[in-house]
């Protein structure tokens, strides 16, 4: 019954948070106006401006911002024990991340749509919106190839779930046709695409489990292979308005979302009455013991879950494309706030069904069934060193006690995997060619930042940013390892990036409100808590004495025994990429922080410079409207 409990206080308290502090938020410190001008009416092009329904634009959002996230994130943390990862997804939700995905969502519309780098190169100073777009570009790319890895993942270990993720594509199409050039309705033409997709689940799983061998193809390395096939996916996505497939397909996905959280949710339920669930006995709530090797519980709990809680991804969501399509400003608290709040439901989740849920049962490859202790520690063995954690295997766990929650419900066991493995693809996708889009921006602010002309062409931008990707999603786990299996050493980098993006976002929104007079108290705690975090975790992964990826060049540069054996091997492994990008990241962020605070006495009050009047910007176009 304890599982049940939680998931119900967990839900009570996120409804609570949404109506008083939530509310707070949007009327006493933003003072969201419905009559006030906003990008997707004052910029309109009816391709990246659209002014949007607020539940579509919620679809959109959501599926954007939850992605793999909240289930990659706490599915490897609760080998630290399920109850710090619950608090901090509970707190950090309600009291951080929201107030990040909301505050840089309101700056954003306040700003003509623009991204939180150039709010950033406003509000603080031009420097800091060149240094913003940089730590963007190292995030985003990390961001690509790790989604564009899981889903690579699905395909191999659950290939029932390709046909229904790749049958939402063209539907999605289609619908973004109908609606936006015909004007017909959405939401009954939505639901009927909703149940073409469940249906694809089911023949996946009976009749046509999709694998490269199945279509005459011999491919010796299906990740990379389905990897490489997803950057040419995003390159299109990327590129296309909006409406025809970005639009339908997240809103088509939130309605997945919800029936197979409803199914989760109900499972659960129904497993907690009949007494299938036992927390306690399936779970450490605290580990007694960490694998050999695995990253102390702090400070890399707040960067291991990251959209679970807070994740500066979500301001690129909130600055990069919600706001050009938000038809209202007081629809931003539903969207901001509520999107992530609910994202932290989703992860609390992901907690029950990696812990409890696997304890109702997991087959081993040799036939044999496993409950309690024992079934979780098929996917959370300690005893076998941090080395042996693989990232594909977290993901498994989630669909595996995930599908027991649905299974409660006399769902077949196979059909349910089936359900939560095109659930993890389906929500990664939208993640993914929302990223690409994201990061064909960011790219063509540095073409134009820099005046490299050519990266100001969206096709230039988009191809540099899927050939980046890729590129990082081919990282080996170690020299002589094969290509893509490098996912869980590429997370905790991830981790810390997009976790110190949070804080400078953080950054941002306090100048913003201090420029204003406004308290930013609030705001304060979390961005000092969210810059500190990631750059203790950088620090240590960078500078540990037992596998920091600093440490070999630091014994290169003060000599050794094998100076020159230590040079080759490092130069040749994934150490030398990992701490360039650490270094970089961590050097970007001292520079931005020393900017502010030398800025911080003389902004109180100080109104930043004005934006330019509006026709010099880009002409609205009138339109038949959004979706």
């Amino acid at each position: 019954m304890e599982t049940l409990l939680i998931a119900l206080l967990a839900g009570i308290g996120f409804i609570v948070a949404y109506h008083t502090y939530g509310r707070w938020l949007a009327r006493k410190i933003f003072g969201l106006d419905p009559n006030a001008p906003v990008p997707s009416q004052q910029l309109r092009d009816d391709v990246d401006f659209v002014p949007t329904k607020k539940s579509v634009i919620f679809g959109h959002h959501f599926t954007s911002i939850a992605g793999t996230g909240p289930i990659v994130g706490p599915a490897i943390a609760v080998f630290w024990g399920w109850l710090p990862a619950l608090l901090w997804v509970l707190f950090g939700s309600i009291f951080i991340g929201a107030v990040h995905d909301f505050g840089a969502l309101v700056v954003s519309l306040r700003n003509r749509g623009q991204t939180v780098g150039e709010v950033a190169g406003r509000l603080i100073s031009k420097r800091v919106r060149l240094l913003f777009l940089l730590i963007l570009l190292f995030a985003l790319t990390i961001v690509l190839a790790i989604f564009g890895l899981v889903i690579a993942s699905i395909f191999k270990y659950y290939p029932e779930s390709v046909l229904s993720v790749w049958i939402e594509i063209p539907v999605a199409i289609a619908i973004g046709f109908w609606v936006y050039r015909r004007g017909g309705g959405l939401l009954w033409l939505s639901l009927a695409a909703l149940a073409l997709l469940y249906a694809g689940i089911y023949v996946g799983v009976y009749y046509f489990p999709f694998t490269f061998a199945a279509i005459g193809l011999d491919v010796s390395n299906p990740i990379m292979t389905w990897t490489f096939v997803l950057m040419a996916y995003c390159f299109v996505a990327s590129v296309l308005p909006v409406w025809t497939l970005l639009q339908p397909r997240d809103y088509i996905n939130s309605h997945q979302l919800m029936v197979a959280l409803g199914l989760l949710v109900t499972g659960l339920f129904v497993a907690g009455v009949t007494g299938q669930v036992d927390l306690a006995q399936s779970a450490p709530a605290i580990a007694a013991e960490s694998p050999r090797g695995a990253p102390p519980i702090w400070p890399f709990l707040f960067i291991t879950i990251a959209c679970g809680a807070i994740s500066g991804f979500h301001c690129l969501v909130s600055s990069g494309t919600s706001s050009k399509q938000l038809a209202c400003e007081t629809d931003a608290q539903f969207v901001g706030y509520g999107s992530m709040l609910l994202e932290g439901a989703l992860a609390v989740i992901v907690i029950l069904a990696c812990s409890a849920g696997l304890g109702m049962g997991v087959t081993t490859e040799g036939g044999e069934t496993l409950t309690g202790l024992a079934a979780w520690q098929t996917k959370y063995d300690s005893s076998g060193g941090w080395a042996s954690f693989r990232l594909e295997q977290k993901v498994r766990a989630f669909v595996d006690g995930g599908a027991n929650f649905v299974g409660s419900l006399g769902i077949a066991k196979e059909l349910a995997v089936g359900i939560i493995a095109v659930l993890v693809a389906s929500f990664a996708a939208t993640t993914l060619d929302t990223a690409t889009r994201l990061q064909r921006y960011v790219i063509q602010e540095l073409g134009t930042t820099l005046r490299i002309r050519p990266l100001t062409n969206k096709f230039t931008a988009t191809g540099l940013a899927v050939i980046l990707g890729a590129a990082m999603a081919t990282l080996p786990a170690a020299p002589g390892k094969p290509l893509g299996t490098g996912g869980l050493i590429l997370w905790p980098l991830f981790g810390a990036t997009n976790q110190l993006l949070a804080g400078l976002a953080l950054m941002v929104l306090v100048f913003y409100l201090w420029r204003r007079n406004i308290s930013t108290w609030f705001v304060v705690i979390p961005m000092l808590i969210m810059l500190a975090m990631p750059a203790w975790a950088l620090c240590w992964q960078l500078f540990n004495t037992s596998s920091g990826w600093a440490h070999p060049l630091w014994g290169m540069l003060t000599g050794g025994d094998d100076t020159h054996g230590q040079t080759y091997e490092w130069a040749w492994s994934n150490t030398h990429l990992l701490c360039g990008i650490g270094l970089a990241t961590l050097g970007l962020q001292v520079w931005i922080v020393v900017e502010g605070l030398l800025l911080w006495p003389r902004a109180r009050g100080v109104l930043e410079e004005a934006l330019p009047p509006l026709e010099s910007i880009r002409p609205a176009t009138a339109g038949d409207g959004g979706i």
